[in-house]
């Protein structure tokens, strides 16, 4: 499949706190490898702390549009460019994530949960004096509560993020078994209701496992109705800027996909999948 009909929607540049690349030369990187367009979508968690209890992923916003927004104009005869935002979905956060960009000046925000309880499921703290099932419906239980409490985003990050870091190594690689399905579909009903949409993200590959979400929650999605679906790297270096996203391309036209959507001004613009 060629790259030039590929699109990458999640690229994370030095204004995250876990990444220290260039955004112009993810640009390059993106156009050498020849893709349709990429958008930039560095985090902001409201409230989230490391366990130390330190500040993690506060966005200096206005810095960030100041250096990626003219990125857009200089490489519009080359490439696609966007400017989005990573938002850490919290419900003590919702006012807040609710004012978020309130000039409008985003094409593109994803949804995710990367905190429960003020903990990312990275640390081990997490996992401790619970069960994998635990942990992992419990996840999904806080998921629910933010898809029915926020409306400030366009489509869910990786659905099953969870799933990264269950520590079982055997589970990690296919955690099917202990997902809730019943819960899921509620949420992904909610999404889909409320004219939302999901990722499929590539960065589970690149760790050997599989792309978010998995086979079993992306067959739900569709089997439900869903339409609004985006694919993105979640690229923290130049040289994962669309990894794998042909993979995702084939795996969403396996599925039954036959377009995804490229967010400019908040709006979807249906691309197909050939």
């Amino acid at each position: 499949m060629p790259n030039n009909k590929i699109y990458d929607q999640h690229i994370h540049t030095c204004f995250s706190d876990d990444s220290q690349a260039d955004p112009e030369e993810e640009i390059k990187q993106a156009i050498a490898t020849g893709l349709a367009g990429i958008c930039f979508t560095d985090h902001n968690d409201f409230g989230y702390k490391q366990p130390d209890g330190s500040d993690h992923f506060t966005l200096d916003f206005e810095s960030y549009l100041e250096k990626l927004l003219p990125l857009k104009k200089k490489y519009s005869d080359k490439i696609k460019v966007c400017v989005g935002l990573e938002q850490g979905l919290t419900v003590p956060a919702a006012d807040l994530i609710a004012d978020f960009d309130p000039e409008k000046k985003l094409d593109f925000i994803i949804g995710s949960t990367h905190v429960v309880d003020g903990i990312d499921p990275y640390y081990d703290i997490y996992w401790e004096q619970k069960s994998i099932s635990e942990g992992i419906r419990h996840y999904f239980e806080n998921m629910y509560d933010e898809v029915r409490t926020i409306d400030n985003f366009d489509v869910y990050g990786h659905l099953d993020y969870i799933c990264r870091y269950i520590p079982d190594e055997k589970i990690k690689k296919d955690p099917r078994d202990f997902l809730p399905m019943d819960l899921i579909s509620e949420i992904l009903k909610v999404i889909i209701d409320k004219g939302k949409g999901i990722e499929l993200n590539t960065a589970g590959l690149r760790r050997g496992l599989f792309a978010n979400p998995c086979d079993k929650i992306l067959n739900e999605y569709y089997r439900l109705g869903g339409e609004i679906i985006t694919t993105g790297s979640d690229a923290h270096r130049p040289e994962h800027v669309g990894y794998d996203l042909d993979v995702a391309y084939r795996i969403l036209a396996e599925t039954g996909f036959k377009y995804i959507a490229v967010f400019t001004g908040r709006k979807p613009e249906f691309m197909p999948i050939s």
